[in-house]
């Protein structure tokens, strides 16, 4: 590889990771009014995750796609059920129903476990050392 190559290369990457990703987001997808397992304390060993890339398109919301997961928890004539899914909105619309809800979008299957953040200054730093060594090596030759 030629040295104008190699930087057309290594740009490409660095644009590549700075341009906002657009992410496939995991959850779990269940109900404790059909499976006991979805209440809380959650038991994910019985559901599989799921893709939100694969949810189908909602005919009241043309355009929008999954990119959250969900976890509600609504009272509904005395009783608790959890809901658990693929978020396409913030905010469910409910009337009448007690309810508690929170949205994730920061790692797969979050709608049960606590979010660690990715170290976006880690990766970038990274690419730029590995950048500067490569092409520190062909600009001595």
């Amino acid at each position: 590889m030629n040295h104008s190559s190699l930087i057309f290369f290594y740009t490409s990457i660095f644009i590549v990771l700075t341009i906002p990703e657009v992410f496939s987001i995991k959850c779990w997808v269940c109900r404790s009014d059909v499976d006991p397992k979805c209440k809380d304390p959650f038991d994910n060993s019985s559901f599989p995750i799921t893709d939100c890339r694969q949810e189908p398109d909602l005919p009241h919301l043309p355009g929008v796609r999954p990119t959250m997961c969900r976890k509600i928890r609504q009272k509904v004539n005395g009783e608790w059920r959890y809901y658990r899914s693929c978020a396409y909105l913030g905010e469910p619309g409910t009337y009448n129903i007690f309810m508690e809800f929170c949205t994730c979008n920061s790692k797969d299957g979050c709608n049960t476990a606590s979010v660690k953040p990715v170290n976006f200054t880690l990766i970038y730093l990274s690419v730029f050392t590995c950048l500067f060594v490569v092409l520190r090596i062909y600009s001595i030759r």
